[in-house]
């Protein structure tokens, strides 16, 4: 004679005989039956807690080991106490048998909550995310919408610092002139060590690279000429250009990166400042101001180490190396490798201050933007170089 149990929303049906119990000091009740209208029923009493999970969960494997894969129903009617642990290990039920549909009859509200939280979670998901299968037109199409929205973004950028630099020239007093002395401290007394060392052994270098070649045609007094073309017009600028991005640039992009992390950004604006006035502007300004004089300074130790050479190892004497020097060097070339390296020093202040604006989250957003701050800077200083070169040939 087979037993009856009235469901929510269902008919009175007949359940086979057959019940299964599991029960202890203690250990919820289990109870398995036969099918009803398609429906494998499992009833439970007691308290479902974490204390008993590891024995409830091997229970609930034998005993459904040997049904078939039919959706389940889970009768909650007897159950005292039900915590997430145990409304989780309800839920994930069907997870090991095929993925078998699971639902719950008579909750009390209070398991209602539970597994209604719990059922907004993603318990069958096997990655955090989906594996994206791209084809070629797909991922050209991701990378021109990225490369748009960068445009989109710079574009954006740029017209708040020209609308910054038009208030700085109608009222100067407005300018944070501390912060910029500070910036102007950082990026250029700072950095002429580095400065200074590395344009030295460029020169050291090129003269003794050209010397090697130029000394088969009895040709040495000419690497002075050399060494001060290539120094003024194009290394000296590109290279003092490099350490300023690698050095400030992305120390710019870190500094708001993590002022935007850390919500300190929008608390300026709450209190009616403008971020990139109050914080990009200064680092522009003082970056415009320093890094043509780093530019000289490397003019000379980029010289000063191709004269080294020159004295040391081509018997040239100083004031011959400095008069060679001086004939093959104009002063337009002087004046458009100092404009030039201006040019330079807006795209690493302004890009490094961009992409620091650009970081969310945390701090890989922080060193993602940071790294994308001086690859960005490094390719569009050579970008900009480039155009100069085309530019002032022309000119000259």
């Amino acid at each position: 004679m087979g037993n009856t149990y009235p469901w929510p929303g269902h008919s009175t049906a007949t359940i086979s005989p057959g019940t299964q119990r599991m029960e202890g000091h203690g250990v919820p009740i289990i109870s398995v039956s036969g099918e009803v209208e398609g429906e494998i029923l499992l009833s439970l009493s007691g308290r479902i807690t974490l204390e008993h999970l590891e024995t409830m969960n091997r229970e609930f494997q034998s005993r459904l080991a040997g049904l078939p894969p039919a959706p389940l129903a889970v009768d909650l009617a007897e159950v005292d106490y039900l915590d997430s642990a145990g409304a989780l290990a309800l839920m994930m039920l069907g997870k090991g048998d095929g993925g078998r549909p699971i639902r719950f009859v008579n909750a009390t509200p209070q398991a209602e909550q539970i597994i209604d939280l719990l059922g907004r979670l993603d318990l069958y998901s096997q990655h955090l995310k989906p594996v994206q299968h791209f084809s070629i037109l797909e991922y050209a199409g991701e990378a021109t919408f990225y490369i748009i929205r960068g445009f989109r973004h710079i574009m954006t950028f740029l017209g708040e610092l020209l609308v910054a630099m038009i208030h700085a020239i109608r009222t100067p007093h407005s300018v944070r002139w501390a912060d910029v002395l500070d910036q102007m401290k950082r990026i250029g007394v700072d950095g002429l060590p580095i400065v200074g060392l590395i344009s030295m052994l460029v020169g050291v270098v090129m003269a003794f690279m050209s010397a090697l070649q130029l000394k088969q045609f009895g040709a040495d007094i000419y690497v002075a000429s050399l060494v001060g073309i290539a120094i003024v017009k194009e290394l000296g600028p590109m290279m003092t250009a490099i350490i300023v991005a690698g050095r400030s640039g992305s120390a710019f992009a870190a500094e708001i990166g993590t002022m935007m992390v850390d919500l300190e950004v929008d608390a300026l604006v709450t209190m009616g400042f403008s971020p990139v006035r109050f914080l990009a502007f200064p680092k522009v300004l003082a970056a415009m101001l320093v890094v043509p004089l780093l530019t000289m300074y490397s003019f000379i130790f980029g010289i000063g180490g191709g004269m080294l050479v020159g004295v040391l190892g081509l018997d040239l004497t100083v004031f011959t190396y400095i008069q060679q020097t001086l004939k093959s060097i104009t002063t337009f070339d002087i004046v458009t490798s100092l404009i030039k390296s201006m040019v330079f020093a807006v795209l690493i202040a302004g890009i490094g201050c961009q992409r620091g604006f650009q970081a969310r989250g945390g701090a890989e957003s922080v060193g993602s933007m940071t790294t994308s701050a001086v690859v960005s800077a490094i390719f569009l200083v050579i970008v900009a170089d480039s155009a100069f070169a085309i530019v002032l040939h022309y000119l000259s």
